[in-house]
C-alpha cells in the first residue's frame, strides 16, 4: 500500500490538466462570446469552454487549442475511477468506509460529467455541453463534504482536512453563484465575472486533487504499518 497507485493517477491527471491549458490557451486564434476581434486568448475574457471549440469566437480553426483542451478533459474520468479504489484505505474504519465509498460515487460522476464536457465541444454542442459544465461542479460539493468529514475522522495530518474543507467552501460559493448569477451571453460584464470565478474555482480544485493525493498517500503508509 506504500505505493499506492492511485495518488500517480491523480496527480498524473492534474498535471497533464494545467500543461494543456497552457498549451490550449497559446495557440487559441482568438475572439470571445461578446468581441469576435479579440486577439489570443484571455483569462478574464474566455471561458476555458472556448478552448475547446471546433473553431475559435473569431471564426478560425481551433484544431491544436481543441485537442489538447478535450483531451485533458476526457483524461478526468480516470480521477473518477482512482478515486473508487480510495475506500479501501479506510476500511479499518466502517463508518469512513462508507462515507468515502459515498464520496468516491459522487467523484466518479462529477468526473463523468468533466469528460462531458471534452467530448461536447460548445459550438457543436452547446445545450449538453453547458449541462456537463453546469453540473460538474454540483457533485463535488457533496463529494468533498464527505471526504472532509473522512479526513477529520481518520489518522492523517489536520491539514489535508482544513484543505479540502477550504475547497468545499469554494465549491458551493461558486455552485451557489452559478444558480444566482447573470447570463454571461447577456452581460460583458457578467461574461468577464464568471470567466475569472470559473478560473479560480479550476485551480482550487486542482490544488485539491493534489491536497488529496497526499493524504491518500499518507494514509496509505499508515495502513501499511498497522
Amino acid at each position: 500500500m506504500d505505493n499506492f497507485w492511485t495518488v500517480k493517477i491523480l496527480r498524473f491527471v492534474s498535471v497533464f490538466f494545467l500543461g494543456s491549458v497552457c498549451i490550449a490557451m497559446y495557440f487559441y486564434p482568438g475572439g470571445n462570446i461578446h468581441d469576435p476581434e479579440q486577439i489570443g486568448y484571455s483569462f478574464t475574457h474566455n471561458f476555458l469552454s472556448d478552448l475547446g471549440g471546433y473553431q475559435s469566437h473569431s471564426d478560425e480553426v481551433n484544431f491544436i487549442s481543441g485537442f489538447f483542451f478535450n483531451v485533458s478533459m476526457f483524461l478526468f474520468i480516470l480521477v473518477g475511477v482512482a478515486f473508487f479504489y480510495v475506500p479501501i484505505l479506510f476500511k479499518g474504519d466502517s463508518v469512513n468506509y462508507r462515507l468515502a465509498l459515498g464520496g468516491s460515487a459522487l467523484f466518479l460522476v462529477g468526473t463523468v460529467f468533466f469528460s462531458g464536457v471534452g467530448l461536447t465541444p460548445y459550438d457543436l454542442y452547446l445545450d449538453l455541453h453547458v449541462f456537463f459544465a453546469v453540473n460538474a461542479f454540483r457533485f463535488l460539493v457533496p463529494a468533498s463534504l464527505l471526504y472532509f468529514i473522512v479526513l477529520l475522522r481518520s489518522s492523517v495530518d489536520t491539514r489535508f482536512a482544513l484543505m479540502t474543507g477550504l475547497y468545499l467552501l469554494c465549491v458551493a460559493a461558486y455552485v451557489g453563484y452559478q444558480i444566482m448569477g447573470g447570463n454571461p451571453f447577456e452581460s460583458a460584464e457578467e461574461m468577464v465575472r464568471q470567466a475569472t470565478l470559473q478560473k479560480l474555482i479550476v485551480i482550487a480544485s486542482v490544488v485539491n486533487i493534489f491536497s488529496l493525493s497526499f493524504a491518500f498517500e499518507h494514509q496509505a503508509r499508515l495502513k501499511a504499518e498497522s
